[in-house]
């Protein structure tokens, strides 16, 4: 994570409750829980992007659930590659079952959602709606007026987005396009 300005700082680092869930800026000794959310998850559509339009396909697909291992390559090559500037994550008790990372600047006036994981058995409620509204927050408090995702191509994760206002954009960032082309890359104005 990259060091924020004092008043971004000390005004991000928040906590709220939902339900039995509590949502909090992560600290690096954080992320080493990350191991604990599970992503697996498997369809038989995926979307390919042509021409800036979306199409669904049938096509059985898998996401095995990841090790430790895995996660510190995913949390490095986010940190390193797209160069994420905070991290929120979704504890019940003390189990991290959440996680989102937000990029302030892709470009001048549009953020970036990193990566937005909820474990398997946490899903469907609302957990990954309140992580993106507040990576919508801190992205508007922090001067952007779009937000871009580069969201795997499955039905779930394309729906989700689609279902918060994001749409494909025809307009990719090459960066993030040469990282993730299967990727379906979609923009939100906030």
């Amino acid at each position: 994570m990259h060091d924020e300005p004092e008043s971004q700082a000390s005004e991000s680092r928040f906590q709220t409750r939902i339900g039995d869930v509590v949502v909090r800026q992560l600290t690096e000794e954080d992320l080493s829980g990350a191991s604990e959310i599970d992503v697996s998850e498997s369809g038989d559509i995926v979307f390919k992007s042509i021409g800036g339009d979306i199409h669904p396909e049938k096509e059985n697909w898998a996401r095995p659930r990841w090790d430790a291992d895995d996660w510190r390559r995913n949390i490095n090559r986010w940190a390193a590659r797209m160069r994420f500037d905070v991290a929120l994550g979704v504890f019940c008790e003390k189990r991290l079952v959440g996680l989102a990372s937000l990029r302030y600047r892709l470009t001048k006036d549009t953020a970036q959602v990193v990566s937005l994981h909820v474990s398997r058995d946490y899903r469907r409620r609302g957990i990954a709606t309140r992580l993106l509204k507040e990576l919508m927050r801190l992205a508007q408090k922090n001067g952007a007026r779009r937000l871009y995702v580069s969201a795997t191509p499955s039905e779930s994760a394309v729906g989700f987005y689609r279902s918060e206002g994001f749409v494909p954009t025809k307009h990719v960032n090459k960066e993030l396009f040469d990282l993730e082309p299967e990727d379906i890359h979609m923009i939100r104005v906030l």
